[in-house]
Order: C-alpha cells, then structure tokens, then sequence
C-alpha cells in the first residue's frame, strides 16, 4: 500500500514538474491545489485501516517496538482524535505493523525491564506518549547490552575451546589444526604424526612433516586454501612413514 501511494505521489509530482513553464511550476496557488490533490488521492488509494490516521498512526507504529499494556494503549489512541478503536482494533494494527518487511514483533528479552520501568513511570505520572519514547530508548540500550553479552560469552566460548584444544594437542592426542599464538601458523596431529601448516605472504598453505613444534621439518607440498591441506594430512597420515 504504501509503495503504491509513494508511486502515485512520485508521478503527481512528476507531471507537475513536467510544464514547460517555470513560472508554472512555482506558483502558490498551483503548489496548494497539487498539495491537496495528492493529499486526496493517498486518502482514496487503498486505505485499509480507516481509523488510523493523523497522530494515531505514529504512536501505534512507535508502540509497535516495544512492550506495553494493551488496555492503555487503547485508552490513549481513543483520546487522540478519531473514530472509536476496540481492543481488536489496535492488536491487529500491531499485527499488521509486525508483519510488514524488515518490521519485528517486540524482543521478548526486554519485556521484563519494559514492564517494570512503565510501572515506574506510571505511578511517577509520566504522561504516556512520553513512556513510550522513554521504553523505546531502553530497548535499544537493552538490546545493546544483551548483544554485548552474546559477544562476549562467544569469545569465552572460544578462549575456553582453544585451551581445551591445546590441553589435547600438548597431551599428544589427535587433534585438528592448532594455533600456538604464531600468526600464519598452525598445527594438526594425525595418527600420532605431527604437521605444521604455514601460511605465506601469497596466503597459500605450506605442509610439512615435523617432529616437534619447533621443528621446520620437511616440505610437503603448497596448497591454495586449508581444506584442502587437510585432505592432503588425511592422506598422508597413515602413508608409510618412510615416505618422508
């Protein structure tokens, strides 16, 4: 709907731009009567949800984001100007708010701090419209901090899974490729048989056979990217040793 409004407007506009005569294009009058003809033509063009027009439908879409309770939503939409709204009214408005492209229905993460800071305002006699901007900045300060959070238990997540792989590699098991802190560098035990792979300055892979981690040990061969240095260690680990 709103595509189809934006199209009409663009090609109101661009017939009135059209006239060869820029003393035409800039006139008062002509600009008001435009103005109100593109003003009727969105009226008439599809509207689906009469009731919400002028101030309501910029509140519902910016109580749309957060949680709130339905009862006093309702109760301060019908003190705005316009038809009378029912419970249903505003809850499938809200619906067809998140259902639209790139729209999402309120994070369930949050619903707990909303909940207590609009009691809070509430009984403080915060008058509601200002709530609703005031719960629109938490959320998003909320969520913030919960995708802080996220980020930080995923690189804890991963420090503690590196420590573990070297607790594996330093025990002599089999393990898949390792880094021991050198950048470009790093290691894979394959029946029992250790490799270092090395990643030039060309960020080709270099295989080699090694006895220890402080070993250059002996070439093996290059390889454009580490899957396939590790389908060449595949291989090559259970080869016959005196191979190398």
């Amino acid at each position: 709907m709103d595509d189809e409004r934006i199209s009409l407007v663009a090609r109101m506009i661009s017939e009135h731009v059209a006239s060869p005569s820029l003393r035409h294009i800039r006139d008062p009058a002509i600009i008001g009567r435009l103005a109100r003809e593109i003003v009727e033509a969105t009226q008439r063009s599809g509207v689906l949800w009469i009731k919400w027009t002028g101030p309501r439908e910029t509140v519902i879409k910016a109580a749309a984001t957060v949680w709130l309770p339905i009862d006093d939503l309702v109760s301060f939409l019908n003190s705005l100007p316009g038809p009378r709204l029912t419970r249903t009214d505003v809850e499938q408005r809200l619906r067809a708010i998140w259902e639209e492209p790139y729209a999402s229905y309120p994070n369930s993460a949050v619903t707990d701090v909303c909940r207590a800071r609009y009691a809070a305002e509430s009984a403080a006699g915060t008058e509601f419209i200002a709530i609703v901007g005031a719960l629109a900045e938490l959320v998003e300060h909320e969520e913030e901090r919960l995708r802080q959070e996220r980020e930080e238990q995923c690189r804890q997540a991963r420090e503690a899974e590196r420590a573990r792989s070297l607790g594996r590699f330093n025990a002599g098991a089999d393990i898949g490729w390792t880094s021991l802190g050198q950048p470009g560098v790093v290691f894979s035990r394959r029946n029992g048989r250790l490799f270092r792979g090395e990643q030039g300055a060309d960020r080709r892979w270099r295989l080699s056979r090694v006895a220890d981690t402080a070993d250059a040990g002996k070439l093996i061969g290059t390889y454009l990217t580490r899957r396939d240095m590790t389908k060449a260690v595949e291989k090559i680990a259970y080869e016959p040793e005196p191979r190398w």
